[in-house]
């Protein structure tokens, strides 16, 4: 059988969710908690194997909830199951350590698959949620400023270099010779697509001026 817990505020959630687990010989229902704070304590002596986490508890969130769960008991796996279906919450419940994202009015057989599914080591999602997370993928990223494209040494070099310092000034300052300074010289004009060093440093301080 499967242990799982249920972490739920609404108890009448809360109740149907555990009778939905009992009805299944496949599973037992270990724990079912209102709170972020009771689950914390009861969970690590309950040892479920799965968890049904709401994210809206009082208090602490279930996002925040699953992150400390998940640092004491690495292996449990985290199934939200919750109303709420933008990006930005399924992603940070994500980062913080579930291992599926259902909604609430999922039908009740389903919310049993995805036990199964996320016991068995899938990654069990609503079909809006997963459209949601596939979105989210194929969206551009912005592309990266070209000051941003430079190392740190490369940005301490320019800096200097539009304070008006000369290459030996630059090399006494970051105690590297001559050479490195115009080595990275070289990689900071073809970064920014510039020829001199004058429009290197007008183009960083344009830069300062218009962020």
């Amino acid at each position: 059988m499967i242990a799982v817990a249920i972490v739920e505020d609404d108890a009448g959630i809360r109740r149907s969710l555990e009778w939905l687990v009992k009805s299944s010989s496949e599973f037992s229902c270990v724990a079912s908690c209102q709170s972020a704070e009771e689950a914390l304590r009861l969970l690590p002596k309950a040892a479920p194997q799965v968890v049904l986490m709401d994210i809206n508890l009082p208090n602490r969130s279930g996002i925040e909830c699953t992150a400390a769960l998940k640092e004491l008991l690495p292996a449990v796996q985290v199934v939200m199951i919750t109303v709420y279906g933008d990006a930005e919450k399924v992603f940070n419940a994500l980062r913080a350590g579930a291992s599926g994202y259902i909604l609430k009015r999922t039908p009740p057989e389903r919310i049993l698959q995805a036990i199964r599914e996320v016991h068995a080591g899938g990654v069990p999602m609503s079909s809006e949620i997963a459209r949601k997370v596939l979105g989210a993928f194929r969206e551009p990223t912005a592309a990266p400023t070209e000051e941003q494209n430079l190392s740190r040494r490369e940005q301490e070099v320019l800096e200097l270099l539009s304070q008006g310092c000369a290459n030996k000034e630059i090399a006494d300052k970051l105690s590297i010779s001559i050479e490195t300074v115009t080595w990275h010289l070289r990689h900071i004009y073809s970064k920014l697509h510039v020829r001199s060093r004058t429009q290197a440093a007008l183009k960083f301080l344009g830069r300062q001026k218009n962020p």
